[in-house]
């Protein structure tokens, strides 16, 4: 198995994944954008990962390498490898396949619950999410559903919050692959966003429970399972 994945901050890398990818013996490659990386080939992966960021995939002017990122995104897709988008990585899954990437109409930061949407159980990929249960999130766009897509799951917040492609492309808008360690960076590095907000919490409630962060890094496992047997 031969993974890459595609990082926009320094704080926000593969969090849990890490160790359930090297667990099962994988190559993992990275290309960090925000340090000026090249991106790779398809050819050179199996899986492509694609992690958060505080930009807007709309942000093509300022930051050109948006325009390759999301060019190489419809290509591993349509070479029929797994693709997994995580915030920022979901909303360039949409955009590369033509969807339109807009401001929410309130942020989303903080433990909140998802609901699987009506075709989500029946869906290979829906079926293991979180039904009801409470997950992370740290997002303030959010995104019309591509041609083609399914819509997993949804919040009282977003309503697309988790979409499938096929049986190997998953975008998710929220986070089930944060540590406690990487959502301490995360509030370090995103403070700004904690304006309040109906659906913003404060740092202090985000971390006041740590033992959440381990039923929910198990959830990732069992989405990257269930990615893994499609």
């Amino acid at each position: 198995m031969r993974v890459h994945y595609l990082q926009h901050e320094p704080f926000e890398g593969l969090g849990s994944m890490e160790a359930w990818f090297r667990g099962r013996g994988a190559e993992v490659g990275a290309t960090h954008l925000y340090r000026g990386d090249a991106l790779p080939d398809p050819a050179a992966f199996d899986w492509l990962v694609i992690m958060g960021g505080g930009m807007s995939v709309n942000d093509e002017a300022a930051l050109p390498w948006l325009v390759a990122e999301k060019e190489l995104v419809r290509r591993t897709i349509a070479q029929g490898r797994r693709v997994l988008g995580v915030c920022l990585g979901a909303q360039l899954i949409a955009s590369a396949l033509g969807a339109k990437v807009y401001r929410n109409r309130v942020k989303e930061i903080g433990w909140w619950p998802l609901t699987r949407a009506a075709g989500g159980a029946t869906h290979p990929l829906g079926a293991v999410l979180p039904d009801g249960a409470e997950v992370f999130h740290w997002h303030g766009e959010t995104f019309d559903l591509p041609e083609g897509a399914v819509r997993l799951a949804g919040s009282e917040a977003c309503a697309n919050q988790a979409i499938a492609v096929g049986a190997r492309v998953l975008g998710l808008q929220f986070h089930l692959e944060t540590t406690e360690e990487s959502a301490r960076e995360l509030i370090a590095g995103s403070a700004g966003d904690l304006a309040p907000g109906p659906f913003v919490q404060t740092a202090e409630a985000m971390l006041a429970r740590p033992e959440r962060f381990a039923a929910l890094n198990r959830q990732m496992s069992q989405v990257l399972e269930a990615l893994a047997a499609s």
